[in-house]
């Protein structure tokens, strides 16, 4: 089963800007076909588009702003012949994370949606949480870690999990140590094929050292048989500021 994280970035300028690079984020996804797959920075418009692209996948996820349609999505898509869905939901990174809101010193609106989905085929049962972490209050990227890797063992204490999402921090961090702390591997580590390029880039034509801050991470009775930074370009243009990671996985 392949799981995917893809922050398609919500704006964007000039020859960068959203709409242009639709076909380059649908066919990249597409070219990839992951079983389930993470967005972060999709906004009404990018979950239309993504919606009418994707025909076979259903998702769970609402915009982070109001609980409904506004602001981003961090939606879990999901293949809805493969997979039956058992449960969903959706919480904000903060005190109040049954409401929509900043948590702590946030810069933004945070959220986190999750699917508990179950193979049609092997009765497979797994959860799959997806976020995108603030990208300048500490304290919030703590939290917010701390409270996915909280509510992971509340909806899934036994069995498998898998978070994906855009943390904004490196793998040495103390948020992503709080998400392995919470019975997580990173499977960039865990893989037995992987891959240590940087997620984020920028658009720039050199490469960033050490930004890596894109995740797959997995929970439970797994193995992680790949874990792998999409590079790909298409038509010679890059579809995001950020690479899209996903991993192989069998539980």
């Amino acid at each position: 089963m392949r799981i995917l994280s893809f922050n398609i970035l919500c704006a964007g300028k000039g020859e960068n800007e959203w709409f242009k690079r639709i076909p380059l984020v649908v066919r990249t996804i597409r070219n990839y076909d992951p079983d389930t797959f993470g967005v972060q920075e999709a906004h009404k418009e990018w979950m239309n588009a993504l919606t009418g692209a994707f025909p076979d996948y259903d998702y769970v996820g609402v915009g982070r702003d109001d609980g409904k349609d506004d602001g981003e999505f961090s939606a879990v898509f999901y293949k809805k012949d493969s997979f039956k869905i058992l449960d969903k939901g959706n919480f904000w990174l903060s005190e109040h994370p049954e409401k929509p809101g900043k948590g702590w010193d946030a810069a933004c609106v945070r959220i986190c949606s999750w699917a508990k989905l179950k193979d049609k085929k092997t009765g497979k049962i797994f959860v799959h949480f997806n976020t995108h972490l603030d990208h300048k209050g500490e304290k919030a990227m703590q939290k917010g870690a701390e409270l996915v890797a909280k509510k992971a063992a509340e909806i899934c204490p036994e069995g498998v999990s898998f978070f994906t999402g855009d943390f904004n921090v490196t793998p040495d961090s103390a948020p992503c140590k709080a998400v392995l702390d919470g019975g997580f591997v990173d499977s960039r580590d865990a893989a037995e094929t992987t891959d240590m390029s940087i997620t984020y880039h920028a658009f720039e034509s050199t490469e960033i050292p050490g930004c890596i801050i894109d995740y797959v991470f997995a929970k439970g009775d797994v193995k992680v048989s790949q874990f792998k930074v999409i590079k790909d370009h298409i038509d010679g243009a890059i579809p995001s500021d950020h690479y899209p990671v996903f991993a192989d996985v069998e539980f």
